[in-house]
């Protein structure tokens, strides 16, 4: 795809540069507390400054541009098939589903349910039909499952159901082992899963200014293994970072940067990934919110933070804070959704399926959003202008009250130059009403249930080790 990035741009060069150096004062001047004993120690050895007492690290500008100089600058996120490949950071746009969301919507239902296991897979038989959706993250906790089963059940759904790249958030260093153990004896061996990562790992940070124990543990742990990381934080303004936009984005940066500093810190030249989950609150209930404009200017703005560092980035946007598949579900996760993929993210999440404050997921709106996705995908491509297309040529042939219908160049460029939609209806009133007069959702619905009458393709075999 030639695609275009920086159409949007939320920050100016000055903008950039004056968070930048916000970043390096809070860093170096406020400095992070570290709960982690062994972060905590790396950090020391590099350290400006220690506070052994209350564990805070303070690093200068010079040591932390020296820390984030052995990131790479693409990370590729593999799929099982060369065509499933993401590579971040080489000015493509990519689209996944992300989570973990609890609850799932059935269609039709105005009460959503618990997820479970089967919903689990249901989603990743959907995400892999959907053309538009490039990464699949695993986006619901399957709820019957203990918790030390449930990283390793996850992953084998993600493996077992499609062969485009598995992305997962995990919850045990034990389920880290396993998972990656699993994909190990999935590509053949140790060296071939290096060699073509079709899985990557999500471990969270802790706003503001802080490496917690047990995340600050996995990230040490993957970091270690050399498999793929992305390394998300979630400031929301007026809650853990400040009420104003450029706050919040001086925040998400110091968090994420610090993150990003700890996996080089563990093994330099880790395939991490720099992450934004950034929102805001609604400061009338204290309660989270996922899909304000807000957080798609905000993200949008950090995608230019990181090109700014040449890192590659994991953002965050189509989420819907509503409760139904209704026009309010359409337009947040439209706004949001445009706005970062013409910033130029590499890997927007979350942009596929999620509803309710992220809590639910819904089959349906995984086929909506896939046509979203589509439409934001032609935006970014943004138009194509050469001798070729002006086509001067025609245009002088075809001259003054002509039309273009049997033009040499209106069927090459028709589906080159114009989105094709799978979901959306352009028939006639009568058309559509003779054909039962469907919205989306209920097309959408449909979609969802061929799919899921057919007999799924297996790309692994579930494991009989697998506990029950």
């Amino acid at each position: 795809m030639n695609t275009r990035i920086h159409q949007y741009k939320p920050l100016t060069q000055r903008d950039i540069e004056e968070v930048h150096r916000a970043t390096m004062e809070v860093l170096s001047e406020t400095g992070f507390e570290v709960h982690q004993p062994e972060a905590f120690a790396y950090f020391k050895e590099v350290a400006d400054f220690v506070d052994e007492q209350n564990q805070i690290i303070k690093l200068k500008e010079k040591t932390i541009r020296e820390l984030i100089s052995s990131v790479p600058s693409t990370v590729t996120l593999y799929g099982r098939e060369e065509k499933h490949d993401c590579r971040l950071g080489s000015g493509e746009v990519y689209f996944g589903t992300g989570g973990t969301a609890l609850n799932m919507l059935d269609y039709g239902e105005k009460e959503s349910r618990t997820a479970c296991m089967q919903d689990l897979e249901n989603v990743i038989r959907i995400v892999h039909r959907m053309d538009n959706i490039d990464i699949c993250l695993l986006p619901t906790y399957p709820s019957e499952l203990d918790i030390s089963e449930v990283d390793v059940h996850r992953f084998n759904a993600g493996l077992t159901y499609t062969n485009k790249h598995i992305m997962g958030g995990v919850y045990t260093s034990q389920g880290i082992d396993d998972v990656i153990r699993m994909a190990e004896e999935a590509a053949g061996s140790p060296e071939a899963l290096r060699e073509r990562p079709f899985i990557s790992i999500i471990t969270c940070g802790i706003s503001p200014l802080r490496v917690d124990n047990e995340y600050g543990t996995f990230m040490i742990q993957v970091a270690k293994e050399g498999i793929p990381l992305a390394v998300p934080v979630e400031p929301l303004c007026g809650g853990t970072s400040p009420m104003s936009l450029a706050g919040t984005l001086v925040i998400q940066n110091c968090d994420a940067l610090i993150n990003v500093m700890l996996t080089q810190l563990v093994n330099p030249g880790t395939p991490v990934i720099y992450g934004c989950v950034a929102s805001s609150m609604d400061m009338r209930s204290m309660s989270y919110l996922g899909a304000p404009v807000e957080s798609g200017l905000i993200n949008a703005a950090t995608a230019q933070m990181t090109h700014y560092y040449g890192i590659p980035y994991y953002s965050t946007a189509g989420i819907s804070d509503s409760k139904t598949l209704d026009a309010q579900c359409g337009y947040e996760s439209a706004i949001t959704n445009m706005l970062v993929g013409l910033a130029g993210a590499d890997f927007i999440h979350d942009a596929a399926g999620l509803m309710e404050f992220a809590f639910t997921v819904s089959l349906e709106k995984l086929v909506i959003d896939n046509e979203i996705i589509g439409m934001v995908k032609q935006a970014i491509k943004g138009i194509d202008v050469s001798e070729e297309t002006l086509c001067l040529d025609e245009i002088k042939e075809t001259g003054p009250g002509g039309n273009f219908l049997t033009s040499r160049s209106t069927r090459k460029f028709m589906r080159s130059e114009h989105y094709q939609p799978t979901l959306s209806d352009r028939q006639e009133r009568s058309l559509w009403i003779s054909e039962g007069h469907m919205t989306a959702d209920q097309r959408a619905h449909e979609i969802v249930t061929g799919i899921l009458k057919e007999k799924p393709k297996r790309y692994l075999l579930v494991k009989e080790k697998l506990k029950k």
